[in-house]
Order: structure tokens, then sequence, then C-alpha cells
């Protein structure tokens, strides 16, 4: 027989309170409050009128929008095939150990440590023909460069400065993951006369699996939000040739004052970050998944 069945002590959710309590008021409720504007139409504080989803089919309808979701898809990919890939690339060629790993670790990951508003100042005055050293040196080349007056300019300058300032990211995820596998891996790698590319083939990159979904949906998130560096460097323009969904959103927001409308689209905003980082996510887990099950069957 089993003996009596002890009480369950409930006093550790009392632990978790604050955490609940934190993510409620930095979270829920003020997701609750665009929810609530997303479905009204505000006239004055006194006075508000319910309308449904009328905002959200007039964002849809937004042209507008339609061109700054194009934009801001083709920003997050392109971010992701340079930074991702360079990444790696810079933790292979980084040192495993001694004082240099520790030198380089500090010198990579320098530029994490600046403030997004400084990155587009930095940058803005980078690019200036006039004191730049990148905007002097270019039209010594003799390369009309304008980052302010040329659209495509604008685009490449500040696709350049988050692979910059984001790359190191990646960057150390990966020199993590590489640090991670067992020495014995190599060992046999090197008593079978394995190439450095079969090495990384069939050793390093199934091991950095892990750590490469965390740092491509960390920078498809962040890159999908970004804001302050294109805003301080070139406003958005020249025309919207920068102007990326968050800048499009505060600019609905802020400078028209259609709050409903920011609000309808703040939560279209949202749900496109979800399904994005799901469909990112599911795809690497199906490529890690067929990788293994073809190595079992082989």
């Amino acid at each position: 027989m089993s003996g009596p069945i002890k009480p369950v002590n409930q006093k550790a959710w009392w632990l978790v309170l604050p955490v609940i309590l934190c993510v409620a008021f930095s979270a829920i409720i003020p997701l609750m409050t665009v929810v609530n504007y997303s479905v009204q139409d505000i006239i004055s504080p006194e006075r508000r009128v319910f309308v449904g989803v009328e905002w959200f089919m007039e964002v849809l309808r937004d042209e507008d929008l339609h061109e700054a979701l194009f934009r801001q898809i083709q920003y997050s990919l392109s971010v992701l095939l340079i930074e991702v890939p360079l990444g790696i690339t810079l933790a292979l060629c980084m040192p495993a150990h001694g004082w240099k790993s520790s030198a380089v670790l500090v010198v990579v990951a320098l530029s994490l440590l600046i403030p997004w508003n400084v990155v587009g100042t930095i940058w803005q005055i980078f690019g200036r023909a006039d004191i730049g050293l990148l905007g002097y040196t270019l039209e010594r080349m003799g390369v009309e460069y304008s980052y302010t007056g040329n659209a495509t300019h604008a685009w490449i300058t500040v696709l350049v400065m988050d692979v910059w300032h984001w790359t190191p990211l990646v960057a150390l995820l990966a020199f993590a993951g590489l640090r991670s596998i067992p020495d014995a891996y190599y060992q046999a790698a090197q008593i079978d006369g394995a190439s450095r590319i079969a090495v990384f083939r069939y050793i390093q990159l199934p091991k950095l699996r892990g750590v490469l979904v965390i740092a491509v949906l960390l920078r498809f998130m962040d890159s999908f939000m970004i804001y302050t560096e294109p805003f301080v460097l070139t406003g958005g323009g020249p025309g919207n040739a920068t102007t990326f969904l968050s800048q499009y959103l505060t600019q609905k927001a802020v400078g028209q004052f259609d709050l409903g409308p920011a609000a309808a689209f703040s939560l279209i905003y949202f749900l496109i970050i979800l399904l994005f980082s799901f469909v990112l996510y599911n795809w690497m887990q199906s490529v890690g998944t067929a990788d293994a099950q073809e190595k079992s069957h082989g």
C-alpha cells in the first residue's frame, strides 16, 4: 500500500509573482491598450467611437505600407544573407586559446557596446565627403557618393552600417558554439584525413545549428524593427528609400497623430514578426532534422 499523499507546497509561486507583475506592466497591459485603440476612433479624450476592424482595413489598403513592408523584408533578408556567413567566417578565423583569443573577443565586441543613435551619428560623419573618411576616400577615387541624395547609396550605407554593428554578435555566438565542440571530433577527423571543408560540413556546422538558430532569430527580429540608425543617418530618405516599417509607424502615430490606424498597424507589425520568426525557426529545425536523418541512413 502506498503511504499518505504529502501536501504540495505552493509557496514557490510567490517567487514567480514579481516576474508575472513585470511582464504584465511591461507587455500585457500596453498590448491591451494598443488593442483598445485599434478598434476605436479617438475624437477627443472624452469622446471615442467604436469602429471595429475599420482601421485594420484602412492600413491593409495603404500602398505606402506595402512599399515599406517590401523594403523591410528585402533589408532583413539582405542582413541575414550577409551577417550569418560573415559571422561564421569571422568565428572560424578567431584564435581559440590564449591571450590572443581574449584580445580578439574584446575587439570584436566593441561595436556592440555603442548605442544605436551613436552608431547612426558615427556613420553620418563617416560618410560625409568634407570631414568623413569614407566619403572623402570615395570622392578621391572618382566615385560620386551621397547617402543623402542617392537612394541606392543610402540603402547600401544603412546595410553596411548594420553589418558593421551586428556581425560581431553572430561571430560571438558562433565562436561560443565552436568552443563547445569536444576535441574528440577533431581528433577522429584528423585520423580519417578529413579536409577543413569536410570538418566544417560534417562536424562544425551541425554543432553550430543551435546557436545559429538563435543568431538568425535575433538578427531577423532586430533588423525587422530597425529604427534609430537609419533615422539618424538618413531620416528615412532620400524620399522613402530607407523608410522602414518602424519609421512608417512612428510617422503615423507621432507625426500624423492617427492613433487608431497606428495601433492597428502596430498589431499587424507584431503579427508579421511572429509569423516570419515562426517560419524561420521551423525551416531551420526541419533542415536540421533532414540532415540528421540523412546521416543516420548513410
